[in-house]
């Protein structure tokens, strides 16, 4: 594979992303000079701009206009997207903010759909600035299947071996039981096994973590997992998947960090994005802050490749110059990962 074309969007630039973006891009300096990355900022060079003057770091972004965008690009570009950044504040909600965080993605959608790009990153949003920019959508989940035409999505978490995908996400529990069926269930099982041969797992031994406490125990505290994802598990296994499962949820992450699974599948989206969280956030055990933010969200069953930052817009901080890039680099890593594995699966390599 030569070199990998990424694109990331800004994000909400009243929040941390403008800093991980510049202090990621510092850092992967060395592999952009080696020719091995190319990255694509999408999204506001004047908040870009002040964000570097403000860390005292220049990694030598060059801006381009949205306009002319369709030539060549440096191997460090910034792409405009979105109104002027004038006037926005660090850490406060405003429309401006979220209609630049919509036209950053949108962007960096058009660019991927036209193979001008290998994957796209995405720094936060916020869903309240979004919105008042009239934009209404519950997040880039949502965001992202409407620009690209897909149907159905699955959230992918990573963190080292540490790969958890979901059923479904942001729903109230009380719905969570009628959004688990056999068909949804194998297309996450699909998705996900798919993901990790991208990943270079060449047989994937996948974890399916029960609804009910238990798995249910036999019916006495729910029937989901005997009635639906047992036969559906034996329906996969007959096909070839290399499945285990329901596993009771307070063993099968467990079971997953020990190794003993590639990946797990969780029903819904606190049991899934807790253990990775816990592991991800590292904490100052004598003062009690977050260090660093470790994880990758990717979101499968897209016709583009993308993967996020794991955290949030962390309004408390912007502005203050102590984010962590960690969890866009390893975005950024994931991201030439798929792509070199998906470019390899299209030769036959």
């Amino acid at each position: 594979m030569g070199v990998a074309r990424i694109a990331i969007t800004m994000g909400d630039p009243a929040g941390i992303g403008p800093e991980i973006v510049v202090r990621a891009a510092a850092r992967l300096q060395g592999r952009i000079a080696a020719g091995d990355l190319s990255l694509v900022v999408t999204g506001s060079a004047r908040s870009l701009a002040e964000t570097c003057e403000r860390l005292n770091l220049h990694p030598g972004f060059e801006t381009v206009p949205a306009d002319s965008a369709g030539g060549m690009l440096p191997p460090l570009a910034v792409v405009e997207a979105g109104p002027d950044a004038a006037g926005i504040v660090p850490g406060k909600v405003s429309a401006v903010a979220g209609e630049i965080a919509y036209q950053s993605i949108a962007l960096a959608v058009r660019m991927a759909m036209a193979g001008r790009v290998d994957a796209i990153c995405t720094a936060p949003i916020n869903k309240e600035a979004l919105n008042l920019a009239g934009h209404h959508y519950g997040g880039h989940t949502e965001l992202l299947a409407d620009l690209t035409g897909a149907r159905n999505s699955v959230m992918l978490l990573v963190h080292g071996n540490m790969r958890v995908s979901h059923v479904c996400t942001h729903v109230a529990l009380r719905d969570v039981p009628g959004r688990l069926t056999r068909e949804r269930l194998r297309q996450v099982i699909e998705l996900t096994s798919g993901a990790l041969h991208l990943l270079g797992i060449a047989r994937p031994r996948i974890g399916i973590a029960a609804l009910n406490p238990h798995a249910g125990e036999n019916g006495l505290f729910g029937r989901e997992d005997i009635d639906i994802t047992t036969p559906a598990i034996e329906e996969m296994r007959r096909d070839g998947y290399d499945l285990t499962g329901p596993v009771p949820g307070d063993t099968v992450f467990v079971k997953l960090r020990a190794g003993q699974f590639d990946a797990v599948v969780a029903m819904y989206h606190d049991q899934g994005h807790i253990p990775v969280k816990l592991l991800g956030f590292s904490v100052d055990p004598a003062t009690g802050e977050w260090q660093a933010l470790s994880g990758v969200n990717v979101t499968l069953g897209l016709p583009i490749i993308r993967t996020s930052v794991d955290h949030g817009t962390a309004f408390d901080i912007a502005g203050k110059g102590i984010a962590s890039e960690q969890s866009l680099i390893e975005a950024i890593d994931c991201a030439m990962q798929l792509s070199r594995g998906r470019q390899e699966a299209g030769t036959g390599a």
